[in-house]
Parts: structure tokens; C-alpha cells; sequence
């Protein structure tokens, strides 16, 4: 690992702290009511969609409630994109012509996006109108991100409230969300990025002619080239800051129309922890004690920065068949130590590696490599942080959340070890609370594990494999591994558009969202109903570096135990077998 290596984590991870603690001081004023100035410049706009949809913001909800409204809300979603993709060949802004979205993968690409996964089975300029881009994918970008975002805040309220039977209201948490924070971030973060080149136009393709005609046949090779174009600005800033990840072109964020300059890709990448990140500090603000805040923020900084190095590292390390040839592959001024294969040559290997630990430690999913060339160990960091259950900062509200329920069970743990009932901001956990954490933790492995034996042993599950030995068991792995945790990204070599995967990953990316999503909301209302207790001489502090570790501790080895069987058999094994050939 380079100088220049580390010193371009260690300044995007001192920005992401120095960003992350105004805006989660930020976000806990808007979500306390205490936001005074940004509630005098968007409050009218929050009053106007209150109004238009008949809701009123201050009626409280008890958890069954909320979550039934949350349901209903992203049921809704899923039909009206799923009716977007199959009639867009008759709907106006569609200057490619583009036709219906075959059932399949319009059933994939809506499960997908409400999700807040965005796996992409199709190329986004080949397959999507503008218009569906953005009334149907980029709308979801927003509301699947404060859906998440919702569910932290229900959660929290739990923590906070006592005695009581409500958890507040979701239509609220949903607006604010989207009014207050990732609409001002995202007007912000689009405006940049059209500086630095990202495309934002309504028009449909451009025709670029080579200075030279090519000296072949008539007809045999086109002397034009058609590039496409759209609204792609708009649609990039809020996959990044919603962590969504979907990209308007099949390259994702490795095309030079999303992601042009190094400038662009460190702001992209500096966007999808942001509001992760924000939240730790948040929701110690919320809950009365700022250290409860930089705990959490700090145990996910441990898992963070190791997976962070480790992947780096891998990637400098130039393969050993290079040392029995005469290639030339040590450090130069034109060149680093280490593969590029797979790489974009404006980033580099640093910025590569590191994405691909940004984007899988976050549920967002978008690639600016690809991770299917990386190495064994390289890609073993991304597709196991993704195992982990997307909670080392993960996605907007997700993250988080799922991080509480590992606290949950390591307060359990504690309280276990010391002969104590374990308590957690003053609220005691019980039976109730640790079977809907276990839930949380154990179904999203369940449905990996079984979904890719079932994708090893059926035909169409091999069809689709183009690698075979470790390196295809890998691409399956990953693949379930991203649909079951909502990240989206993916190995390459797998046919994602074949309707076993179509359908498959589409299942899991439900069960993996919503089944996980009712038991933390079944918790939030089992909190809220308890009444808070007092700190004594027996109470587990929960904000020292004790339980730092201990939290952390838990979560990595919870993903050990489960997955480095599997693991073994795919890039562990293939990571050997590059050592001993």
C-alpha cells in the first residue's frame, strides 16, 4: 500500500467525519421540530403536500399502524412502477422509442427500487424511457431512502418515549425526510456534479462522427457512433446520498457521463456515508446523549477502516503470475504496483478498492470497477461487509437500525455475563426484544445460504453461470448476497436478466426489506411501552470503548460463524489455488 493510498483514505474518512456531525446535529433538529430557518424556507412546501394528500402530520401511530401504512405506501410503489415500465412505449418523453419492459425484469426492476436495492437486470440507456427514469426510478431513489429513514426514527422513539403507545407518524417521517434532507442535498450534489460534466438534458441520444472515415466496406461498420443521454445528474445525486445506487447506464458509476473527473468520484463517494454516517450522531442528539452516538459510530468505524485496508492492500498486490512472466509490474511514475484490470484509469486502484468497500459497507450498491476483476481477497471485503448485514454505516435508516438490533444482542450478551436484565438507554431488554433482533439477524443469512445452494444445483441456476469452478460459486454468493441485504451491486459473469435470478433475487430483495423491516417496528412498540430506568451501579455503560468493542466484536464474528463456510468455498479457496499455480 502506496503513501498516496493512505493518504487518500485518511482524507476522505476525515471529511466524512468533519461533514457527517453538522448534518446529523442538522437532522436531529428537523426530526425534534427545531429546524427553525429550514422550516421557514421549506415548510410551505412540507404544508402543500400535507394538504394535497389529506394528511395530518401531528396523529400518532402505534407501531401496527405505522408499519401497515408503510406497507400499504410501498405496495402502492411497486405497482405504479412495475404499470411505468410495461406502458412506457405509449408514455411521452421517450426519445429512444423505447418499448415495454418484458414482465420479468419490470417485476425485478420495481421489487428492485422500492427496495432501495436497485439491482439492475437490464441496461438503464437501452431498456428505460426518461420518463420512467424519473417519475418511476428516481422518485423511488427518494422514498425508498426515507422509508428507511422512517424506521430509525419509529425506533429511536421507542428508546425515548415511555409508557407509551404510539411510535409517530410515518406520512410525517416520510416528508420531512424527503423535504428536509435528501432534497436540499440533492439539488445541491446535482449542481456539482453538471460542473464537473455529468450529462443532465432531456434529449435522447447524441450522434458522434470519427474525424476519419473508416476505410471498409459500405455497410460494414457504421461511421457514426450514438451515445446516449438524459436526465443522468438528477438521477446520480440522490443514488448516492439515498444509497440507492442504481445507475442510468449500464457502467454505472465507471461511465464517464455519471462519473467523469476524480473530483466527481470522491464527492459521489464522499455522498453515499454521508447520511449513514449523519445518523449516528442524530440519533445520539435524539436521544439525549451524544456519546451513545459517536459509540455506535465508532464501532462501525472498527469494522470500516480494517475491510477498508484490507481491500486497498489486495488490490496493490499484483498477481503472482505476473512474477513468472517478464511483465513489468513494479511502482513507476506512470503506473502503480497492483492489477487495473477492471479498472477505470481517472481513478486508479485506490479510489476503486475504495469504493467497492464504500459502496457494500452502505446498502448502495453503484461501482465505479468492477468487482468481478478484482482479486480473490479484494473481492471477499465487499461481498462479506455486504454479509454482515449492510450495518457498518449501511444505508439511509437501514444501517442503522440494523446495527440496534446487534446492540441489542450484545446488551443481551452483557447482561448474561454480569447475572444482570440487560438495559439499553434505560429500557430493558427481554425476551420479546431478542427474538425480533435474532429475526432481523439470522432470516437475510437464511435466505443467501439457501438461495444459492438452490442456484447450484438447478440448471437454470448453472446456465447462467459464465465462470466456472470457485470463481462461479463467488458470482452466485454475491449476487443473493446483494439482493437479500439491498445493496445492488453485483459480480459480473452471472446472466442477472434470466428468469430464474430475475425472480429469485426479486424474492429475496422483498423478504430481505419488508421481513426484516416489521420485527424493528415490533420492537420500537415493545420499547415505547416500557418505562424508563434508572442508571445504577449495575447498569452496562453503553458509550465507553468496552462496549465499543464488544458490539463490534459481535457482529463480526455473528458474519464469521455464518458465512466463512461458504466463503471457504468461494473466494478463499480461489485466493489459494492463485498462490499455489
Amino acid at each position: 500500500m502506496t503513501p498516496n493510498a493512505i493518504i487518500q483514505c485518511s482524507v476522505y474518512f476525515g471529511l466524512l467525519i468533519l461533514l457527517s456531525v453538522p448534518l446529523g446535529i442538522y437532522m436531529a433538529r428537523v426530526f425534534s421540530g427545531r429546524a427553525l430557518i429550514a422550516k421557514r424556507l421549506l415548510g410551505p412546501l412540507e404544508r402543500l403536500i400535507y394538504r394535497l394528500t389529506g394528511v395530518d402530520p401531528d396523529a400518532e401511530m402505534g407501531w401496527k399502524t405505522y408499519t401497515a401504512c408503510l406497507l400499504f405506501f410501498n405496495f402502492f410503489g411497486f405497482v405504479l412502477l412495475y404499470v411505468l415500465q410495461r406502458i412506457q412505449g405509449i408514455l411521452p418523453l421517450n426519445p429512444g422509442l423505447k418499448t415495454a419492459v418484458m414482465p420479468d425484469i419490470a417485476f425485478n426492476t420495481a421489487v428492485s427500487f422500492v427496495t432501495n436495492t436497485n439491482w439492475q437486470a437490464y441496461s438503464g440507456e437501452i431498456v428505460m424511457s426518461h420518463l420512467v427514469q424519473m417519475t418511476g426510478l428516481t422518485v423511488q431513489n427518494f422514498v425508498s431512502a426515507a422509508t428507511g429513514m422512517a424506521v430509525l426514527l419509529a425506533l429511536a422513539r421507542g428508546f425515548t418515549r415511555k409508557n407509551s403507545e404510539t411510535v409517530g407518524n410515518f406520512w410525517s417521517d416520510l416528508v420531512k425526510t424527503v423535504v428536509y434532507v435528501l432534497l436540499p442535498l440533492s439539488i445541491i450534489l446535482s449542481l456539482v456534479l453538471v460542473s464537473q460534466g455529468v450529462v443532465q438534458t432531456f434529449k435522447g441520444a447524441v450522434i458522434a462522427k470519427p474525424l476519419e472515415s473508416l476505410n471498409v466496406p459500405a455497410g460494414t461498420v457504421p461511421n457514426e457512433q450514438i451515445i446516449s443521454v438524459g436526465p443522468v445528474a438528477s438521477q446520480v445525486a440522490i443514488k448516492q446520498l439515498g444509497t440507492n445506487g442504481g445507475g442510468f447506464y449500464n457502467a454505472n458509476s465507471a461511465h464517464p457521463f455519471e462519473n467523469p473527473t476524480p473530483l466527481s468520484n470522491f464527492l459521489e463517494m464522499l455522498a453515499i456515508l454521508l447520511i449513514p454516517a449523519a445518523q449516528c450522531f442524530m440519533f445520539g442528539i435524539l436521544l439525549g446523549d451524544r456519546r451513545q452516538g459517536w459509540a455506535l459510530f465508532t464501532a462501525m468505524a472498527i469494522i470500516f477502516i480494517p475491510f477498508t485496508l484490507t481491500c486497498v492492500v489486495a488490490e496493490h498486490t499484483p498477481n503472482p503470475a505476473l512474477n513468472q512472466s517478464e511483465a513489468n509490474h513494479a511502482n513507476g511514475h506512470l503506473h502503480h504496483e497492483g492489477s487495473m484490470e477492471g479498472k477505470e484509469t481517472r481513478f486508479g486502484i485506490t479510489n476503486s478498492a475504495l469504493w467497492a468497500v464504500v459502496t457494500t459497507a452502505a446498502s448502495n450498491g453503484s461501482v465505479n470497477s468492477m468487482h468481478d476483476s478484482f482479486s480473490p481477497v479484494g473481492g471477499l471485503v465487499p461481498m462479506w461487509l455486504m454479509q454482515l448485514g449492510e450495518i457498518v454505516f449501511g444505508g439511509v435508516g437501514s444501517g442503522l437500525y440494523g446495527m440496534l438490533m446487534f446492540a441489542i444482542v450484545a446488551v443481551f450478551i452483557s447482561g448474561l455475563m454480569i447475572g444482570r436484565t440487560p438495559e439499553y438507554f434505560g429500557k430493558k431488554i427481554e425476551s420479546f426484544e431478542m427474538k425480533m433482533a435474532m429475526v432481523v439477524i439470522l432470516v437475510t443469512p437464511a435466505m443467501v445460504l439457501i438461495g444459492t445452494a438452490i442456484a447450484c444445483v438447478l440448471p437454470a441456476g448453472l446456465r447462467a453461470v459464465m465462470n466456472p469452478g470457485p470463481h462461479g460459486f463467488s458470482e452466485i454468493l454475491y449476487a443473493f448476497s446483494s439482493g437479500a441485504n439491498n445493496n445492488g451491486s453485483a459480480f459480473a459473469g452471472l446472466d442477472a436478466a434470466s428468469p430464474f435470478y430475475a425472480v429469485s433475487i426479486a424474492t429475496i430483495m422483498l423478504v430481505g426489506r419488508f421481513w426484516l423491516i416489521i420485527p424493528v417496528m415490533a420492537a420500537a412498540g415493545s420499547l415505547a411501552k416500557k418505562k424508563i430506568v434508572p442508571v445504577s451501579s449495575g447498569t452496562l455503560p453503553t458509550h465507553t470503548p468496552l462496549f465499543v468493542i464488544l458490539l463490534a466484536g459481535v457482529v463480526v464474528i455473528v458474519g464469521a460463524l455464518t458465512y466463512v463456510p461458504a466463503l471457504a468455498l468461494g473466494p478463499i479457496i480461489e485466493h489459494l489455488k492463485m498462490f499455489n499455480n
